[in-house]
């Protein structure tokens, strides 16, 4: 018998429950939800080309969400939104690691009870499957280690700390299980779609379920299954106008990238762009698979199947090699597709969505009371089903908390203290002082970026989207001042807000007022800054 078999028995309802109730009938009472989360996986650079069978089954069979966004372009503070539904300065998850409370005590202690998964499982009722990446530092000693089993998950599969392909550790509902490296065992990619086949093979048919399913693709090592390695050999990082420039008129961390690019980064990253496509076609299997066995059980006209990444990425962009974390489009723009019952087939839909949605539009399709939460996000599911006249937002907060060393790079040690990720030809990719904070504003009259730095600088950049695609000129010294000044204060609205406030008119809606006195404090200086105390208090 199956291990998921062994597991659902000891979970049968009790028998008056089985003579009230028939399968068909109780599966049906509510939807199930799907949601597949890939690692890294951009929009903007053409990360959703390689995903066929992914668009066929779900885009064609859906909608796509045109102007989809993360909060935070990385892993953890991203995925940390997606949970709670909450900006990170709520969650108070800044970056990958413990200090920066990603996994840590105490984001396990005040935000891990509140998560969607914790409330569906709790509140509504449904069996909750978790399979893939968690966190970057689960499964961390200093952290409880792999036996932590976060509330909300009936079943649960989670990869020990970042991103792999072979030689990891899960933990099956709290106990280590450690994988090697051969292909018809322990591809990483392959286990999770044969785990979420046979969770779907003998799950209890008396509850409604849900499932997270959270790849290592197309992530670093990119380590593709045998029969893909060859895949894409003709294809290369897409040369376009931001590609392997200067970039100027932008933060030192930027400008510092060496233009024009040697010839062995380039060729890194034209190899790392043909890797991360490889590593996607095993997960477009895996939708298939999933696809297939939903509609097999007769359960795929009743399930909602949301397809998303964590954050975007860049290959060469303003001489950057490869990474994310960086406030342009190309780091958190991330694809968004959704299938399920009511949504018409083959649409797209221009809204500003952003991750901090997710959570709150799965609350609603279970039937809970947003209003119960504290989340920062809306409910799509009014955008799902097409309805008239909504009301939506305009524009949304983008915030990072730059990582450093306290030494220098150990790969690059002339460069002294304070910068990481420094790769190839010593081009740094992060720092304490990469950190930031933004209002990404979409409006019928302006397609606009605008963004602080929390440095000696207070560095400012701009950006007209609709005249600027790509976002080469930074346009701080000429935008027309007013708008400078409301786009400040939105800002330190934004930076500040919480639930309900998190949603007030933008600087280009109507119902918007902006009192300037308010900008700055009696010493000129902006009201809101970004916090570096230590976490370990919250």
């Amino acid at each position: 018998m199956s291990r998921w078999a062994l597991l659902t028995v000891s979970r049968w309802l009790p028998l008056a429950a089985l003579l009230v109730l028939s399968p068909a009938r109780a599966a049906r009472q509510r939807p199930n939800v799907v949601l597949i989360l890939t690692d890294d996986q951009d929009v903007f650079l053409g990360g959703m080309t390689p995903m066929k069978k992914t668009n066929a089954l779900i885009a064609q069979m859906g909608v796509t969400f045109l102007n989809a966004y993360v909060p935070s372009a990385l892993c953890c503070p991203s995925r940390a939104s997606i949970l709670t539904g909450k900006y990170p300065h709520n969650h108070h998850v800044v970056n990958n690691t413990l200090e920066g409370n990603c996994s840590s005590k105490s984001w396990q202690k005040i935000q891990e009870p509140n998560t969607f998964p914790a409330l569906l499982k709790s509140m509504c009722g449904y069996q909750t499957f978790f399979a893939g990446k968690y966190l970057n530092e689960y499964g961390a000693e200093d952290a409880g280690g792999v036996s932590h089993v976060p509330p909300g998950w009936s079943f649960w599969y989670a990869l020990e700390k970042n991103s792999k392909y072979y030689n990891y550790t899960l933990s099956v509902n709290g106990k280590a299980r450690r994988h090697g490296e051969n292909y018809s065992v322990d591809y990483l990619t392959d286990v999770l779609a044969n785990m979420s086949l046979d969770f779907l093979e003998y799950k209890s048919n008396f509850e409604p379920f849900f499932m997270m399913i959270s790849t290592p693709a197309p992530h670093s090592p990119w380590t593709a299954a045998p029969q893909y390695k060859n895949s894409f050999q003709n294809v290369s990082a897409p040369r376009n106008s931001n590609f392997n420039i200067h970039g100027k008129n932008k933060h030192w961390l930027i400008r510092q990238a060496k233009t024009p690019m040697t010839n062995s980064s380039i060729q890194f990253l034209d190899d790392a762009y043909r890797k991360r496509w490889q590593t996607l076609l095993s997960v477009d299997d895996l939708v298939e698979k999933l696809v297939k066995k939903l509609e097999v059980h007769g359960e795929l006209d009743n399930t909602y199947i949301f397809y998303t990444s964590d954050n975007g990425f860049h290959t060469g962009q303003f001489s950057l090699p490869i990474d994310k974390r960086q406030l342009y489009e190309f780091d958190i723009k991330v694809p968004l597709l959704v299938r399920g019952p009511g949504i018409k087939p083959n649409q797209t839909n221009k809204m500003l969505v952003a991750n901090i949605d997710l959570g709150p539009t799965i609350l609603d399709i279970a039937g809970y009371d947003l209003n119960k939460t504290q989340m920062d996000g809306m409910s799509l599911l009014p955008l799902l089903r097409g309805d008239k006249n909504v009301t939506w937002r305009s524009d949304f907060l983008v915030e990072y908390q730059g990582e450093g060393y306290n030494g220098s790079d150990p790969t690059c040690p002339g460069l002294g203290p304070g910068v990481t990720h420094c790769f190839p030809d010593c081009v740094c990719e992060d720092s304490y002082n990469n950190t930031y904070a933004c209002v990404r504003t979409m409006s019928t009259s302006w397609d606009l970026q605008y963004c602080e730095f929390d440095d000696r600088e207070v560095f400012v950049e701009v950006y007209n989207l609709t005249a600027d695609p790509h976002q080469i000129n930074n346009i701080a010294k000429t935008i027309d001042q007013e708008i400078l000044e409301k786009m400040n204060y939105r800002l330190m609205m934004l930076q500040s807000c919480s639930g309900a406030t998190c949603r007030t008119p933008g600087v280009f809606d109507p119902g918007y007022r902006f009192d300037p006195r308010l900008m700055f404090s009696n010493h000129g200086v902006r009201a809101r800054r970004f916090s570096t105390r230590s976490l370990s208090s919250i």
